[in-house]
């Protein structure tokens, strides 16, 4: 059932790992949770439910699996909504979308669809990376200002800026500026034993509790003890379009976010995960999280590399993780009470901070212009309009980028010759010696590279004089492959010539390509006598062709 994943077992290294990166995860969980409006509760059992199920049914040995930023973006965006339209049962109605995205998951690994999952174009899944991080920097505006966070996403949070500005709690502001300046001043020589997010939470939620009154601050309040209640599917049918969409790029975003840091982690540990079985795993995992009421979550960059880089080989690491979270939610849920919001609140604004791609934002207007507009494009469209709209133009866009591109260099792997003396076509000595003998009554049609439909455009340039010869060579000799565009210009190409008298010899002695033109009925207008796998005999029976004498 496990597979050879535990067969790699270092006992010492999984169970360091489990430890260390369970209290990595121990703020981020807490911070997401309340991030996300479902409760700091439902971020703590999302890292363990997710972080457990996805360890011993995943397909990679190291990787750890949590709520992270993204996905906590569309939860919020997915409850919001749902709980604004359909206060009962709008909270039952968003965990369903998270089971709908788990099944969506497991339905893409069984259809093993994984490798396709991050064939995306880096600047698109820069773009869209880097407005996750926008959008959830700007969610904690309001909550780091000492205010809870309005309705309306980020256009309404925007909206009341002015008025949250104009009514900031001094206090919250202070505990959640600290919090930033822990995190981002907190030195590289200690951050590889002790996390930055853990000391900001300890040290700051201490001097809120000695300096400030528990009630004069927003703070968690304690964590109900015992297991998470079931949550029984909720679909409403009115919003079941709504429910699928937002299960779809829920469950997509997992899945890209998973495979990305799948491959990190594989560049760490020389070795490969199974992405179909990763994405299976990850299905189960959030199935079960949206059970019980808990945030989906998916492969986490920062606790795998840590992970790994204490001793971890195994998925063992992440039973130990789960067990260690839950001991904490168990045993000691008294000790998150103290915690301020704005604590959480800086510590989402931090994780904000590091998802911008800032090391493709610095170098993107020197890359390319394209590029550049693409990303910028990509991040303002998912962090104004709709993270579909964004990744679906930006994939869309990149796409004709780049067959214009590959048209224009397709393009010049289609080139015609009469005269030997014209260096496009690799021809032998002995073979331009024969074309120079046919005085310019045979045409050399060369094409050579794999031929898409943007080619078509090229061939029927290249042989709109054909009327000018006696003789057309089509010369599909390096040619590997063509689609059905390619197939009918070639078709065309080939009537043209015969309607002006012009003899068709056809080269082609790669099977693959015979076999798409006989698909496409090509090689019917063409008689076998005049099909060749040499170009040497070809040019011989051409130059017999138009000079009878030469023979």
């Amino acid at each position: 059932m496990f597979g050879q994943r535990f067969d790699n077992i270092n006992l010492k290294g999984d169970l360091f790992g489990g430890v260390t990166t369970a209290i990595i995860s121990l703020p981020l969980a807490l911070a997401f949770g309340v991030a996300s409006g479902a409760g700091a509760e439902a971020g703590l059992w999302g890292a363990i439910m997710v972080g457990l199920f996805a360890s011993l049914f995943g397909g990679s040995s190291t990787l750890i699996s949590e709520p992270t930023g993204p996905m906590t973006v569309i939860m919020t965006a997915v409850l919001t909504s749902m709980v604004a339209k359909y206060p009962e049962t709008g909270m039952a109605m968003t965990f369903t979308v998270v089971m709908m995205a788990g099944a969506f998951q497991i339905l893409l690994g069984t259809l093993k669809l994984g490798k396709y999952i991050t064939l995306m174009p880096y600047s698109v899944i820069s773009g869209f990376m880097s407005g996750i991080g926008v959008i959830l920097i700007i969610l904690q505006l309001s909550p780091l200002l000492g205010h809870a966070a309005p309705p309306g996403g980020v256009i309404g949070t925007l909206s009341a800026l002015p008025d949250t500005l104009s009514n900031l709690d001094i206090k919250e502001l202070f505990l959640g500026g600290l919090t930033l300046g822990v995190l981002f001043l907190f030195p590289d020589k200690y951050r590889k034993y002790v996390p930055a997010q853990l000391v900001a939470l300890v040290a700051v939620t201490l001097l809120s509790v000695l300096f400030f009154d528990m009630e004069s601050i927003r703070r968690i309040g304690e964590i109900p003890a015992g297991l998470p209640s079931l949550v029984i599917p909720t679909i409403n049918f009115e919003m079941f379009t709504t429910m699928v969409i937002d299960a779809l790029v829920l469950g997509t975003l997992g899945c890209i976010d998973t495979l990305l840091t799948a491959v990190i982690g594989d560049s760490l540990t020389r070795k490969e995960h199974d992405s179909d079985k990763e994405l299976r795993g990850q299905g189960l995992a959030n199935m079960i999280s949206g059970l019980f009421g808990a945030l989906p979550g998916a492969g986490a960059t920062m606790g795998t590399v840590t992970n790994i880089q204490v001793g971890a080989r195994s998925p063992l690491s992440g039973v130990f993780r789960a067990a260690v979270l839950a001991l904490v939610v168990l045993v000691a849920g008294g000790l998150t009470e103290p915690i301020p919001m704005a604590v959480l609140a800086g510590i989402a604004v931090y994780v904000g901070f590091n998802i911008l791609d800032w090391s493709f934002i610095q170098r993107a207007h020197k890359v390319s212009f394209a590029g550049m507009a693409i990303m910028y494009g990509v991040m303002l469209l998912t962090v104004f309009v709709d993270l579909i709209v964004a990744v679906g133009l930006g994939v869309f866009i990149s796409n004709i980028i780049i067959i214009e591109r590959l048209s224009r260099e397709q393009a010049r792997q289609v080139k015609a010759i009469s005269d030997a003396d014209e260096d496009d076509v690799p021809l032998t000595d002995s073979e331009r010696a024969l074309l120079d003998k046919a005085n310019g009554k045979v045409l050399f049609f060369y094409l050579s590279g794999p031929m898409i439909f943007s080619v078509s455009k090229a061939i029927s340039r290249q042989h709109s004089s054909i009327s000018d010869y006696e003789v057309m060579i089509l010369d599909l000799t390096d040619v590997p492959m063509i689609d059905v565009t390619v197939g009918l210009a070639l078709e065309n190409a080939i009537n043209d010539a015969l309607d002006a008298n012009c003899k068709v010899y056809l080269l082609c002695p790669n099977e693959q390509t015979k076999e798409q033109l006989d698909k496409f009925h090509v090689t019917d207008l063409i008689p076998s006598e005049n099909t060749y796998k040499f170009r040497y005999e070809a040019l011989k029976s051409a130059i017999k062709y138009v000079s009878p004498s030469e023979d």
